[in-house]
Protein backbone atom coordinates (compact mmCIF):
# COMPACT_ATOMS: atom_id res chain seq x y z
CA UNK A 1 0.00 0.00 0.00
CA UNK A 2 1.15 3.20 -0.83
CA UNK A 3 0.75 6.55 1.22
CA UNK A 4 -0.14 4.49 4.62
CA UNK A 5 1.14 2.45 6.95
CA UNK A 6 1.44 -1.17 6.01
CA UNK A 7 -0.39 -3.71 8.56
CA UNK A 8 1.79 -6.72 9.52
CA UNK A 9 0.59 -9.70 7.87
CA UNK A 10 -0.77 -11.53 11.30
CA UNK A 11 -3.33 -8.80 11.54
CA UNK A 12 -4.64 -9.31 8.53
CA UNK A 13 -5.36 -13.36 9.38
CA UNK A 14 -7.49 -12.09 13.01
CA UNK A 15 -9.48 -9.66 10.94
CA UNK A 16 -10.31 -12.15 8.14
CA UNK A 17 -11.03 -14.38 10.99
CA UNK A 18 -13.41 -11.84 13.03
CA UNK A 19 -15.24 -11.26 9.27
CA UNK A 20 -15.72 -14.78 9.06
CA UNK A 21 -17.06 -15.70 11.94
CA UNK A 22 -19.57 -12.29 11.07
CA UNK A 23 -20.59 -13.98 8.54
CA UNK A 24 -21.93 -17.64 9.95
CA UNK A 25 -23.54 -15.23 13.00
CA UNK A 26 -25.08 -13.33 10.09
CA UNK A 27 -26.61 -16.52 8.23
CA UNK A 28 -27.18 -18.13 11.41
CA UNK A 29 -29.70 -15.32 12.18
CA UNK A 30 -31.30 -15.25 8.92
CA UNK A 31 -31.86 -18.93 9.13
CA UNK A 32 -33.49 -18.30 12.42
CA UNK A 33 -35.78 -15.19 11.28
CA UNK A 34 -36.86 -17.03 8.22
CA UNK A 35 -37.59 -20.30 9.14
CA UNK A 36 -40.90 -18.89 11.53
CA UNK A 37 -44.16 -18.56 9.35
CA UNK A 38 -45.06 -14.97 9.31
CA UNK A 39 -48.83 -14.15 9.40
CA UNK A 40 -50.48 -13.49 6.18
CA UNK A 41 -51.17 -9.70 5.68
CA UNK A 42 -55.30 -9.27 5.11
CA UNK A 43 -56.22 -6.15 3.30
CA UNK A 44 -58.72 -4.51 5.64
CA UNK A 45 -62.02 -3.36 3.85
CA UNK A 46 -64.54 -1.02 5.00
CA UNK A 47 -68.08 -2.20 5.54
CA UNK A 48 -70.75 0.16 4.72
CA UNK A 49 -72.64 1.21 7.56
CA UNK A 50 -76.33 0.80 7.49
CA UNK A 51 -79.09 3.17 8.69
CA UNK A 52 -80.69 2.83 11.80
CA UNK A 53 -83.99 1.53 11.59
CA UNK A 54 -86.87 3.22 14.18
CA UNK A 55 -87.57 0.95 17.02
CA UNK A 56 -89.71 -1.65 16.97
CA UNK A 57 -92.90 -1.50 19.38
CA UNK A 58 -92.76 -4.45 22.13
CA UNK A 59 -95.51 -6.29 21.56
CA UNK A 60 -97.20 -7.48 24.73
CA UNK A 61 -97.20 -10.46 26.62
CA UNK A 62 -99.01 -13.32 25.73
CA UNK A 63 -101.76 -14.23 28.69
CA UNK A 64 -100.88 -17.66 30.07
CA UNK A 65 -103.66 -19.89 31.02
CA UNK A 66 -104.09 -20.06 35.06
CA UNK A 67 -105.89 -23.09 36.42
CA UNK A 68 -108.35 -22.05 39.05
CA UNK A 69 -107.34 -23.62 42.61
CA UNK A 70 -110.13 -24.68 44.36
CA UNK A 71 -109.96 -23.40 48.06
CA UNK A 72 -108.31 -25.55 50.38
CA UNK A 73 -110.48 -27.40 53.29
CA UNK A 74 -109.96 -26.64 56.68
CA UNK A 75 -108.26 -29.45 58.13
CA UNK A 76 -110.23 -31.08 61.45
CA UNK A 77 -108.26 -30.42 64.82
CA UNK A 78 -106.98 -33.94 65.39
CA UNK A 79 -108.78 -34.96 69.02
CA UNK A 80 -105.82 -35.00 70.59
CA UNK A 81 -104.79 -38.01 72.74
CA UNK A 82 -104.65 -38.38 76.39
CA UNK A 83 -103.28 -41.23 78.00
CA UNK A 84 -104.25 -42.50 81.20
CA UNK A 85 -101.67 -42.22 83.60
CA UNK A 86 -101.72 -42.94 87.49
CA UNK A 87 -102.44 -40.22 89.74
CA UNK A 88 -100.72 -40.61 92.82
CA UNK A 89 -102.57 -39.56 96.12
CA UNK A 90 -101.26 -36.41 97.92
CA UNK A 91 -99.97 -37.17 100.93
CA UNK A 92 -102.83 -37.13 103.58
CA UNK A 93 -102.89 -33.48 104.85
CA UNK A 94 -102.06 -33.72 108.92
CA UNK A 95 -103.70 -30.58 110.81
CA UNK A 96 -101.56 -28.98 113.31
CA UNK A 97 -102.66 -29.46 116.87
CA UNK A 98 -104.40 -26.11 118.14
CA UNK A 99 -102.12 -23.27 119.95
CA UNK A 100 -102.94 -23.96 123.86
CA UNK A 101 -105.40 -21.71 125.14
CA UNK A 102 -104.72 -18.87 126.94
CA UNK A 103 -104.60 -19.10 131.14
CA UNK A 104 -108.13 -18.14 132.51
CA UNK A 105 -107.33 -14.72 134.60
CA UNK A 106 -106.96 -15.14 138.25
CA UNK A 107 -109.46 -12.89 139.17
CA UNK A 108 -112.05 -10.29 137.75
CA UNK A 109 -111.66 -7.02 139.33
CA UNK A 110 -114.51 -4.38 138.89
CA UNK A 111 -113.53 -0.17 140.20
CA UNK A 112 -116.26 1.63 141.93
CA UNK A 113 -115.70 5.16 142.40
CA UNK A 114 -116.10 7.29 145.41
CA UNK A 115 -119.04 9.45 144.28
CA UNK A 116 -120.55 6.16 143.26
CA UNK A 117 -120.94 4.58 146.90
CA UNK A 118 -120.24 4.87 150.15
CA UNK A 119 -119.56 3.30 153.48
CA UNK A 120 -122.29 2.18 155.61
CA UNK A 121 -120.62 1.56 158.99
CA UNK A 122 -121.01 4.76 161.03
CA UNK A 123 -121.93 6.74 158.53
CA UNK A 124 -124.31 9.79 159.71
CA UNK A 125 -128.16 9.46 159.81
CA UNK A 126 -130.28 12.53 159.39
CA UNK A 127 -133.75 13.53 159.09
CA UNK A 128 -134.99 15.32 155.97
CA UNK A 129 -134.42 18.54 157.88
CA UNK A 130 -131.28 17.94 157.99
CA UNK A 131 -130.70 16.97 162.19
CA UNK A 132 -128.41 14.41 162.83
CA UNK A 133 -130.39 11.43 164.76
CA UNK A 134 -128.03 8.61 165.08
CA UNK A 135 -125.33 6.31 162.96
CA UNK A 136 -125.61 3.10 160.66
CA UNK A 137 -124.02 0.38 162.61
CA UNK A 138 -125.07 -2.88 160.37
CA UNK A 139 -127.60 -4.00 157.57
CA UNK A 140 -129.66 -7.17 157.99
CA UNK A 141 -129.80 -9.25 154.84
CA UNK A 142 -131.68 -12.54 153.76
CA UNK A 143 -130.94 -15.70 151.95
CA UNK A 144 -131.38 -14.24 148.80
CA UNK A 145 -128.74 -11.30 148.98
CA UNK A 146 -131.24 -8.84 149.17
CA UNK A 147 -131.18 -6.12 152.28
CA UNK A 148 -133.94 -5.67 154.45
CA UNK A 149 -133.14 -3.46 157.38
CA UNK A 150 -130.76 -1.15 158.75
CA UNK A 151 -129.28 -1.04 162.23
CA UNK A 152 -129.12 2.38 164.03
CA UNK A 153 -127.58 3.54 167.12
CA UNK A 154 -129.65 6.35 168.03
CA UNK A 155 -127.92 8.55 170.13
CA UNK A 156 -129.32 10.41 173.02
CA UNK A 157 -128.75 13.65 174.85
CA UNK A 158 -124.86 14.04 175.91
CA UNK A 159 -124.29 10.18 175.04
CA UNK A 160 -127.03 8.89 177.28
CA UNK A 161 -129.52 6.64 176.14
CA UNK A 162 -128.03 5.40 173.07
CA UNK A 163 -130.39 2.41 171.58
CA UNK A 164 -130.04 -0.19 168.55
CA UNK A 165 -132.91 0.24 166.56
CA UNK A 166 -133.57 -1.51 163.55
CA UNK A 167 -135.31 0.09 160.95
CA UNK A 168 -136.91 -1.09 157.03
CA UNK A 169 -134.13 -0.40 154.39
CA UNK A 170 -136.49 1.17 152.13
CA UNK A 171 -137.21 3.92 154.89
CA UNK A 172 -133.61 5.29 154.06
CA UNK A 173 -132.47 7.38 151.08
CA UNK A 174 -128.78 7.19 150.09
CA UNK A 175 -126.72 9.75 149.15
CA UNK A 176 -123.11 8.78 147.88
CA UNK A 177 -122.11 12.61 147.97
CA UNK A 178 -123.30 14.42 150.50
CA UNK A 179 -120.83 16.08 152.41
CA UNK A 180 -123.23 15.78 155.11
CA UNK A 181 -124.77 12.80 156.35
CA UNK A 182 -125.27 10.52 153.37
CA UNK A 183 -128.08 8.68 154.71
CA UNK A 184 -131.33 10.36 155.18
CA UNK A 185 -134.41 8.77 157.84
CA UNK A 186 -138.03 8.54 156.82
CA UNK A 187 -140.02 10.62 159.29
CA UNK A 188 -142.77 8.54 159.11
CA UNK A 189 -140.43 4.89 159.35
CA UNK A 190 -141.07 3.03 162.40
CA UNK A 191 -139.06 0.54 164.40
CA UNK A 192 -138.95 -3.45 163.26
CA UNK A 193 -139.19 -6.25 165.93
CA UNK A 194 -135.60 -7.73 165.76
CA UNK A 195 -137.23 -11.07 167.02
CA UNK A 196 -139.07 -11.69 163.85
CA UNK A 197 -136.38 -10.56 161.83
CA UNK A 198 -134.09 -13.26 163.27
CA UNK A 199 -136.62 -15.80 162.59
CA UNK A 200 -136.93 -15.41 159.22
CA UNK A 201 -133.45 -16.35 158.76
CA UNK A 202 -131.50 -12.89 158.44
CA UNK A 203 -128.02 -12.51 158.53
CA UNK A 204 -126.52 -9.33 160.47
CA UNK A 205 -123.39 -8.88 157.99
CA UNK A 206 -121.36 -6.59 159.88
CA UNK A 207 -118.69 -8.53 161.65
CA UNK A 208 -119.71 -11.96 159.97
CA UNK A 209 -117.49 -14.33 158.86
CA UNK A 210 -116.82 -15.20 155.19
CA UNK A 211 -115.96 -19.01 154.27
CA UNK A 212 -115.09 -20.71 151.34
CA UNK A 213 -117.31 -23.31 150.61
CA UNK A 214 -115.06 -26.26 152.18
CA UNK A 215 -115.35 -24.16 155.43
CA UNK A 216 -112.08 -22.50 155.02
CA UNK A 217 -112.07 -18.93 156.50
CA UNK A 218 -111.94 -15.74 154.26
CA UNK A 219 -112.15 -12.66 156.21
CA UNK A 220 -114.11 -10.86 158.31
CA UNK A 221 -116.88 -8.29 157.16
CA UNK A 222 -116.25 -4.60 158.35
CA UNK A 223 -118.04 -2.06 155.94
CA UNK A 224 -120.97 -2.45 153.33
CA UNK A 225 -120.45 -0.31 150.00
CA UNK A 226 -124.15 1.47 148.88
CA UNK A 227 -124.94 3.12 145.86
CA UNK A 228 -126.95 5.84 145.47
CA UNK A 229 -130.00 3.55 144.37
CA UNK A 230 -129.78 1.67 147.93
CA UNK A 231 -128.27 -1.19 146.42
CA UNK A 232 -124.93 -3.14 148.60
CA UNK A 233 -122.35 -3.31 145.94
CA UNK A 234 -119.13 -4.71 147.42
CA UNK A 235 -118.28 -5.78 150.96
CA UNK A 236 -114.94 -4.86 152.74
CA UNK A 237 -113.34 -7.72 153.89
CA UNK A 238 -110.15 -8.10 156.57
CA UNK A 239 -108.08 -11.14 155.81
CA UNK A 240 -105.62 -10.05 158.61
CA UNK A 241 -104.68 -13.99 159.85
CA UNK A 242 -106.09 -15.43 157.29
CA UNK A 243 -103.46 -15.80 154.22
CA UNK A 244 -100.95 -13.65 155.81
CA UNK A 245 -99.82 -11.48 158.78
CA UNK A 246 -99.97 -8.17 157.66
CA UNK A 247 -102.68 -6.01 158.42
CA UNK A 248 -104.76 -6.41 154.64
CA UNK A 249 -108.35 -5.67 153.91
CA UNK A 250 -109.43 -6.02 150.03
CA UNK A 251 -112.95 -5.17 148.37
CA UNK A 252 -115.43 -8.14 147.16
CA UNK A 253 -118.56 -7.49 145.31
CA UNK A 254 -121.45 -8.43 146.83
CA UNK A 255 -123.09 -10.02 143.85
CA UNK A 256 -120.11 -12.99 144.70
CA UNK A 257 -121.18 -13.15 147.93
CA UNK A 258 -123.78 -16.16 148.89
CA UNK A 259 -125.76 -17.13 151.78
CA UNK A 260 -125.83 -20.31 152.71
CA UNK A 261 -127.75 -21.58 155.45
CA UNK A 262 -126.36 -23.61 157.81
CA UNK A 263 -127.27 -25.17 161.62
CA UNK A 264 -130.51 -22.83 161.28
CA UNK A 265 -128.17 -19.14 160.29
CA UNK A 266 -126.83 -17.87 157.72
CA UNK A 267 -122.96 -18.03 156.45
CA UNK A 268 -121.86 -15.49 154.00
CA UNK A 269 -119.62 -17.29 151.24
CA UNK A 270 -117.40 -16.55 148.63
CA UNK A 271 -114.79 -18.81 146.61
CA UNK A 272 -111.28 -16.77 147.09
CA UNK A 273 -108.08 -18.77 146.94
CA UNK A 274 -105.69 -17.45 149.07
CA UNK A 275 -103.74 -17.05 145.48
CA UNK A 276 -106.49 -14.75 144.50
CA UNK A 277 -106.65 -13.05 147.73
CA UNK A 278 -103.31 -12.15 147.59
CA UNK A 279 -103.41 -10.79 143.64
CA UNK A 280 -106.28 -8.56 144.73
CA UNK A 281 -105.49 -4.96 145.23
CA UNK A 282 -105.86 -3.52 148.88
CA UNK A 283 -108.70 -1.34 150.00
CA UNK A 284 -107.90 2.07 150.71
CA UNK A 285 -109.92 5.13 151.77
CA UNK A 286 -108.42 7.64 149.50
CA UNK A 287 -108.19 5.25 146.29
CA UNK A 288 -110.62 3.73 143.58
CA UNK A 289 -112.46 0.62 145.28
CA UNK A 290 -111.35 -2.45 143.72
CA UNK A 291 -113.99 -4.74 144.25
CA UNK A 292 -112.49 -8.71 143.06
CA UNK A 293 -114.38 -11.27 142.33
CA UNK A 294 -113.70 -15.20 141.75
CA UNK A 295 -112.17 -15.70 137.81
CA UNK A 296 -115.03 -17.51 136.01
CA UNK A 297 -114.14 -21.02 135.33
CA UNK A 298 -112.33 -22.03 132.41
CA UNK A 299 -114.41 -23.33 129.78
CA UNK A 300 -113.95 -27.17 128.75
CA UNK A 301 -111.14 -27.55 126.02
CA UNK A 302 -112.74 -27.92 122.32
CA UNK A 303 -111.79 -31.19 120.29
CA UNK A 304 -109.28 -30.90 117.91
CA UNK A 305 -110.51 -30.70 114.53
CA UNK A 306 -109.98 -33.68 112.47
CA UNK A 307 -108.05 -34.00 110.11
CA UNK A 308 -109.11 -33.45 106.72
CA UNK A 309 -109.37 -36.56 104.85
CA UNK A 310 -107.22 -38.23 102.49
CA UNK A 311 -108.59 -38.62 98.85
CA UNK A 312 -109.46 -42.47 98.33
CA UNK A 313 -106.68 -44.36 96.60
CA UNK A 314 -106.68 -47.43 94.59
CA UNK A 315 -108.12 -48.52 91.39
CA UNK A 316 -111.40 -46.73 92.16
CA UNK A 317 -109.43 -43.60 92.57
CA UNK A 318 -107.16 -44.16 89.33
CA UNK A 319 -110.62 -45.16 87.60
CA UNK A 320 -112.03 -41.60 88.58
CA UNK A 321 -108.77 -40.08 87.62
CA UNK A 322 -108.55 -41.48 84.07
CA UNK A 323 -111.92 -40.50 83.38
CA UNK A 324 -111.67 -36.83 84.52
CA UNK A 325 -108.73 -36.59 82.37
CA UNK A 326 -110.46 -37.70 79.34
CA UNK A 327 -113.12 -35.68 79.75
Amino acid sequence: MSGGFSLPAWRHTILAAFALLALLALSGCSSLLWGTQQAPIVEATVMPVEAASAPVAASAPEPVETETAEPEQPKKPKKPVVKPHKVEPPPPVVAAPPPPPPPPPLIVLRTIERNDAHTLLDSEVQKPDGKVVGRAIDMIADASGKPREVVVNLQGFLGVGDRKVNFAWNAFRFTPTAKAAPITLNPSATPVNPAKANAAMQLPVIDATVERSNGAKVGRVIDVLIDANAQPQAVVLDVNGMVSTERRTIAANWSALRFVAKDKELHPQIDLSDAQINATPPYANDKPIRAVSPAPPAPPAQPAPAAAAAPASGPTATAASNARAVR
